[in-house]
């Protein structure tokens, strides 16, 4: 596990670099906002699309095969635009295209390498596990802008694709070393019978009916599962009218409270260092429930509110880093249901059923908050978004107690007496 910690750091920063480095690419070969927009929305549509099916090759097809060969391709990806920046062959067409199949590859690396990271540890230190990602990916994201700036300042555009290339080698020479938990248990000495193994590994063991391995099987089971449709809607609004705040936090900053881009900046590695801790309290929740989820998730809606209302840009950062906690506990909490709660030859299709959702939230909050952002300002869109979060969970709250209430049943001394009573017993 230390050694997947750590070949996912090594990832996570080299992705980042990359996104980072993208971005300015297409805005130096187009010179406009918009496009560099549309490269981002090119390479997460195939999370749309292609998410469940992604989930269902990755129930079927052996777990670390599955990630060691996602990975090479994502490295080969890097690499071949690598070369094409500099041979000076990279155009927009070329570029919108490898974007592409780098969402449609990571369609089946998503899943894999979320659950191949808790195969690695028993079940109880799954959620433990699943903080340990979480917190990797937030150091990652931090340490990858940060390097993005000075490698392309001192190597180059092609060199941070290049890097990104490497980190992608170097978590595919990883795999094949690491040892699933129902792998590295031995039968003890003298101990007659099967191995004694976890109740769950994740998802690499068990049975796997053939009527059980379809896409819409997966489809079916999160639809029929509440609390996954529940968590699916509270981090759908939560994604639409909040958490955006490299928009909405953004335009704060530079706008009501007359901040320029380094004062955004101190906001953005609050955010991040906010992230951080909140992923380390994460990992020190043994059985996170969906309750617990939305009871963060409104928490965090409330700061968002008085953070719209904050005088200076003191204030904000008061608040900016609490906000920042609440919201990384609260996607640890909810990711660790997501993993533990199908069963594990559904995990992989669950996963991208999720990935789709997640993708809609994606592209759809930032118009859905841009445009709430002309009509209230960024002040208004920060409170009307926050009380709408914290409104749509308090009324889910209500109305799944009410569903859920204990119903009123008539107790008599005499059952006899009560079944020549007809009234009595309609009114049970």
């Amino acid at each position: 596990m230390r050694w997947w910690s750590v070949a996912n750091f090594v990832s996570n920063a080299g992705t980042w670099m990359q996104l980072t480095v993208q971005n300015l690419l297409v805005l130096q070969i187009t010179g406009s906002a918009a496009a560099t927009g549309l490269s981002m929305s090119v390479q997460a549509a195939p999370g749309l699309l292609m998410g469940l099916a992604g989930g269902a090759a990755v129930d079927r097809w052996p777990r670390k095969l599955t990630a060691a060969v996602s990975q090479a391709l994502l490295g080969a990806v890097a690499f071949l635009t690598a070369v094409l920046v500099a041979v000076d062959q990279l155009n927009l067409g070329i570029l919108m295209a490898l974007a592409a199949v780098t969402g449609m590859i990571a369609t089946v690396d998503g899943p894999a390498c979320a659950l191949l990271g808790n195969d690695l540890v028993r079940t109880d230190d799954v959620p433990s596990a699943i903080g340990v990602g979480s917190l990797v990916h937030n150091a990652g994201r931090l340490a990858g802008a940060a390097l993005a700036g000075v490698t392309v300042a001192f190597l180059g555009t092609a060199a941070a694709y290049a890097a990104n290339g490497l980190s992608f080698l170097f978590v595919t020479g990883v795999i094949p070393f690491l040892r699933p938990v129902h792998e590295a248990i031995t039968q003890p000495r003298g101990q007659r019978g099967p191995a004694r193994t976890p109740l769950d590994t994740g998802g690499t063991r068990g049975a796997k009916p053939k009527d059980d391995m379809t896409m819409r099987q997966g489809m079916a089971f999160f639809l029929r599962r509440p609390r996954l449709v529940a968590l699916a809607g509270i981090s759908g609004i939560s994604a639409v009218f909040g958490r955006n705040y490299g928009l909405t936090l953004a335009v704060l900053v530079t706008g009501p409270l007359a901040g320029g881009a380094g004062a955004f900046g101190t906001v953005s590695t609050v955010l991040a260092v906010g992230g951080i801790l909140g992923a380390v309290l994460g990992a020190r929740l043994r059985r996170p429930s969906v309750r617990l989820v939305g009871t963060l998730a409104a928490a965090g809606a409330l700061l968002q509110v008085v953070a719209g209302l904050s005088p200076s840009l003191a204030v904000l950062l008061v608040l900016v880093l609490p906000m920042a906690v609440v919201e990384s506990v609260s996607d640890t909490a909810g990711t660790t249901v997501l993993q533990t709660d199908p069963p594990a030859h559904l995990r992989g299709r669950v996963l991208g059923v999720w990935g789709s959702i997640r993708t809609l939230w994606g592209l759809a909050g930032p118009p859905a908050l841009g445009l709430l952002m002309e009509l209230a300002g960024a002040r208004g869109a920060l409170v009307s978004g926050g009380l709408l979060i914290a409104g749509a969970i308090g009324a889910g709250f209500v109305l799944h107690r009410r569903r859920t209430a204990p119903a009123v049943v008539l107790r008599t001394e005499e059952p006899v007496a009560a079944a020549k009573r007809p009234d009595l017993i309609a009114v049970a």
